[in-house]
């Protein structure tokens, strides 16, 4: 049975480039499931002001019970309705990145030496940090990644979060799928009944069945993202986007019958 659902946003639920972005039939179904008591965590690398902001321009009927943000950090309503820590990961995500970035500053201003010297990617900072970079094109990003793999050292903790041109420097333990485990941990929902959809580099940690039994990538996925999806015996679907996440999950609880009590098709 499925007791929790970990979705990517942009992408997976939103189609940027069709109208509707996101398929009415989408708002259906997870209505009905939130119905019969499963959990809705939406999992994205947006901040948690930007994911509300999507939430509303997109429309969306109903809210997540959580949002996991920035490809690492929990949150979830408390009694007052906002929106806060759940638990106590994110003050440990954000230790575990300031010692990283303490400890990787020789490497870290040689990898933003090379991106200034040999590529046209830009750095992005935040608080006059840097924490990730734009580039100019898949084939330059890809660059910057072999660089990346090449340069640090094979104990090095110093990792990454790939999305189209964008890149997230990031600690090798903290990712989408890693904050999706805790989120398990703390709701008390084992990986078996955990579904998890996603679309791009950033959200294979999701879908390599670690964390979640039950993954599916929309028509629209990258090949990478469809490769683990199929590797860990998920459901790449036909359809597109919201469309393809809606397929999957029929496929789900339906053929593999997962559907929870009461549920009605």
């Amino acid at each position: 049975m499925i007791r929790l659902l970990s979705t990517d946003f942009d992408g997976t639920l939103v189609d940027h480039y069709a109208s509707p972005p996101v398929a009415p039939a989408l708002f259906e179904l997870l209505a009905e499931l939130r119905r019969c008591g499963v959990l809705w965590a939406l999992n994205t690398g947006r901040d948690l002001a930007f994911a509300q902001d999507g939430l509303r321009q997109f429309e969306f009927p109903l809210e997540p019970d959580y949002i996991l943000t920035n490809e690492r950090e929990i949150f979830h309503r408390n009694a007052q309705g906002q929106w806060q820590d759940y638990g106590d990961w994110n003050r440990q995500c954000l230790l575990a990145h300031d010692l990283l970035f303490e400890q990787e500053a020789c490497f870290l201003e040689e990898m933003l030496r090379f991106i200034r010297e040999e590529t046209g990617a830009e750095p992005i900072y935040e608080n006059s940090k840097p924490v990730g970079l734009v580039a100019q094109s898949d084939a330059e990003m890809d660059r910057v990644i072999e660089y990346l793999h090449t340069s640090r050292s094979p104990e090095s903790l110093f990792h990454y979060q790939r999305n189209t041109i964008y890149l997230r420097f990031c600690h090798a333990h903290y990712s989408k799928g890693a904050a999706l485990g805790e989120l398990c941990r703390l709701t008390e929902v084992s990986i078996h009944e955990t579904f998890t959809a996603g679309d791009h580099h950033n959200d294979i940690s999701m879908l390599d069945g670690t964390f979640a039994r039950w993954a599916a990538a929309p028509g629209n996925a990258i090949e990478e993202v469809k490769g683990a999806v199929q590797k860990a015996g998920g459901y790449v679907a036909q359809a597109r986007c919201s469309d393809g996440v809606v397929e999957a999950l029929r496929y789900f609880l339906e053929t593999e019958r997962l559907a929870p009590p009461g549920f009605r098709f």
